[in-house]
């Protein structure tokens, strides 16, 4: 299969980011993309829950989910939504961050909500506190496709190896890690995560990212660490995106998936033992 990353600097303006995906889109289906992947909220990325209030819609009504459903089956491809920020009818007035698997009917046949929150102090000026916005999902994803099948996953879960574990003991050969990676921590930890994640599943790691400064209309600007990656399963880097907006292209052969395996069987190797 082929498949293509969409690397992008995405506003807090869901149309304005649409239009760019779109083409990004009917670009990498001309090169032969099978499977389209987007970041970690491709609609809008905004540090201002006033202005995501305004803007953002509920799943059943956003532009942006309708909008990429008509061209996953106008182009006939397999599309991974990395995620989009819709609001929710939780009491508490919380965003849910999911993931879309749409098939080339337009189908949405795959959702995850973000389990794993970013919750962090990087440093005294760079903090977040992503669970004051969204609420965390609680349910792991896999989705079975003629190409293989699908772990899913956004950017802060790839540091909590079990998730992934879980996803391939369950069947998952490629697991997707779309992400819109903190500047300081990308540059510190990115590829180290992603091929570990690799290494320690014996999957393809997919992971499309956001990338840049990203302008915004209200709330601080935000800046993202690109290097949209692909990792074989033996660790091996296949693909880097650098930091500039584009598309990164990748032929993936699942036989590597069957080899790695083979050589070091660790995910059929688990063994009880008692806490510290």
């Amino acid at each position: 299969m082929r498949a293509a990353l969409l690397q992008i600097t995405s506003s807090d303006d869901p149309a304005e980011n649409l239009k760019a995906v779109r083409d990004l889109v009917r670009e990498a289906v001309g090169e032969g993309a099978e499977i389209v992947c987007t970041p970690e909220v491709t609609n809008c990325l905004s540090t201002s829950r006033t202005h995501q209030k305004a803007i953002l819609h509920h799943e059943a009504d956003d532009p942006s989910l309708v909008a990429l459903c008509e061209i996953a089956s106008e182009m006939k491809i397999w599309l991974f939504i990395g995620s989009l920020a819709l609001k929710t009818h939780d009491g508490d007035g919380r965003f849910a961050n999911r993931s879309f698997v749409l098939n080339p009917e337009g189908k949405i046949v795959a959702r995850y909500d973000k389990i794993h929150m970013f919750d962090v102090d990087v440093s005294k000026e760079e903090t977040y506190r992503e669970s004051d916005g969204y609420r965390p999902g609680t349910e792991a994803r896999i989705v079975r496709t003629p190409f293989g099948c699908f772990g899913l996953s956004i950017c802060y879960d790839v540091r909590f190896p079990h998730l992934y574990r879980a996803l391939a003991q369950a069947g998952a050969e490629v697991l997707m890690v779309p992400a819109a990676f903190s500047h300081v921590t990308g540059a510190a930890h990115w590829h180290t995560l992603l091929r570990a994640r690799a290494i320690e599943t014996g999957c393809f790691v997919v992971a499309a990212a956001q990338t840049g400064t990203h302008p915004a209309s209200h709330g601080a600007k935000r800046k993202t660490y690109g290097h949209s990656l692909v990792v074989a399963p033996w660790g091996e880097i296949l693909a880097d995106g650098g930091t500039d907006p584009g598309i990164t292209y990748v032929d993936i052969d699942l036989k590597e998936v069957e080899s790695a395996r083979r050589r070091v069987p660790s995910l059929s190797h688990d063994w009880s033992f008692e806490g510290p």
